[in-house]
């Protein structure tokens, strides 16, 4: 019976693991992803050894099936908490909505500003790129000042210059 929460463990390890290498992988930070990816295999393959040499290889394999899908869970939960990267948003208005504006940039979010052509009228296009762990604050801040608005979220791959870069390269600088 030891093995077999052992097994379950090992796989509440691994699988959170191979979600946040296969991540960083995504979001190109290798060199985390190549450790990660170390232990990972490790994890693995003592995994396996106690599936296949175990006295009791079904309910192994069974639990080992099961610690796979909720280290899923798990994995998912702790990237989710993590919010590694960056989040580019688009909010869509029928009117200029000034506070909204004030309130975003004296949370520290960069706005800019743009006049479109909508069917029946002018719409007021307000891009911002955030990090991810700020996606739900800058949500709800929209969602107070301006529920009827149209949002969208991105995960931008890349990106360069702009505001954003040029005040994280100064806090490189100054650390």
């Amino acid at each position: 019976m030891q093995s077999i929460l052992l097994i379950l463990l090992l796989q509440l390890i691994y699988v959170p693991l191979l979600t946040l290498r296969t991540i960083f992988l995504v979001k190109n930070i290798t060199s985390l992803a190549a450790i990660i990816g170390i232990a990972e295999m490790f994890i693995y393959v003592f995994g396996l050894s106690l599936v296949f040499n175990g006295d009791q290889s079904v309910l192994a394999m069974i639990v080992y099936a099961v610690g796979f899908g909720l280290g899923m869970f798990v994995g998912t939960r702790i990237e989710q908490k993590l919010a590694i990267g960056y989040v580019y948003v688009t909010i869509n208005t029928q009117s200029r909505n000034a506070e909204l504006i004030q309130v975003l940039r004296d949370s520290g979010f960069a706005v800019t500003i743009f006049v479109g052509e909508g069917r029946d009228s002018a719409r007021y296009k307000y891009e911002i790129l955030a990090k991810r762990n700020r996606e739900k604050e800058l949500f709800t801040i929209v969602e107070q000042l301006e529920p009827k608005a149209f949002v969208i979220s991105y995960e931008p791959k890349s990106f360069k210059g702009g505001f954003l870069v040029e005040r994280m390269k100064r806090k490189i600088e100054n650390q």
